[in-house]
């Protein structure tokens, strides 16, 4: 049995909420500049260089990326033979968002009720997703998510005899439907199977997927690898001003379900994917 404090889940937590809203992880760095070097649209090659500019500025004066510096979506996967003590684990969650986006001069995005509308100050509560996995260690996700394209997500309840071109249609017409108000060129994660509420978990995860590892089902990686292509083929582009870099990638992640059914859900994220992943 091995113990971790929560004032070690607090520090790191804190410190990833910054990273994060720092610097993107290198798969999607190489995503950019493959896509800035095969960008058809001479528009739309500019505007891909204007923001990897952006994101050069961000890492090097230690600024966020984008002004909406997300709520943030934090996943825990807690070895068996973890034993945590100190405060409540969602407590300590919190306290590290809090420290992270109060310390890092990170936008306080969260408001207390969906209606009252009044600001938390300090970007808590988090989004928290606990796993129990075999093991001692601790691993945590943080994932900052802005709204732009989480507004532009969407869930559909599928019938089985939808079948592979369902899956497909609803898709590009969720990647469609967003347009230009997902700050493209976006990242489209994908969950399939599971129940209503297991399809959005799963469209989550996708989107913090390394995008150079496809799935290890190969009739979903086919299919990953497809839809990418006619989303590309949509013409939408970067800043939604045409092109031929309308998505930088996307990740499907699937899940046993019901013989009456087959949910899915797609969860776009902007050009800016963050998430910063440790062990401890």
């Amino acid at each position: 049995m091995r113990t971790i404090h929560t004032d070690e889940i607090i520090k790191n937590i804190k410190e990833m909420c910054i990273e994060a809203n720092l610097s993107l992880t290198e798969d999607m760095k190489c995503r950019f500049k493959n896509a800035t070097e095969s960008e058809k649209s001479p528009l739309g090659k500019q505007i891909l260089n204007q923001l990897q500019e952006n994101m050069e500025i961000a890492a090097a004066d230690q600024i966020p990326i984008c002004q909406d510096t997300g709520m943030a979506i934090v996943f825990l996967n807690i070895g068996q033979d973890v034993h945590i003590e100190g405060m409540d684990l969602h407590d300590a969650v919190n306290e590290g968002v809090r420290q992270g986006y109060t310390e890092g001069y990170l936008r306080k995005s969260v408001v207390k009720d969906p209606l009252i509308r009044e600001n938390t100050k300090d970007n808590t509560p988090a989004i928290v997703h606990i796993d129990i996995v075999p093991g001692e260690n601790l691993e945590i996700l943080v994932a900052p998510k802005g709204f732009g394209s989480e507004n532009m997500s969407r869930i559909f309840m599928l019938k089985p005899a939808d079948g592979e071109e369902g899956v497909k249609k609803s898709v590009i017409q969720a990647v469609k439907d967003a347009g230009p108000n997902a700050c493209p060129p976006m990242v489209v994660g994908v969950g399939l199977g599971g129940s209503f509420e297991k399809a959005a978990f799963l469209a989550k995860k996708a989107l913090t997927r390394n995008l150079d590892t496809p799935s290890d089902k190969p009739h979903i990686a086919k299919l990953e690898k497809e839809l990418l292509e006619e989303i590309n083929q949509l013409g939408i582009g970067p800043g939604g001003l045409g092109g031929s870099t309308t998505a930088l990638g996307l990740n499907i992640e699937t899940y046993p379900t019901h013989i009456a059914g087959m949910p899915l859900a797609v969860n776009i994220c902007c050009h800016v994917n963050r998430h910063a992943h440790r062990v401890l």
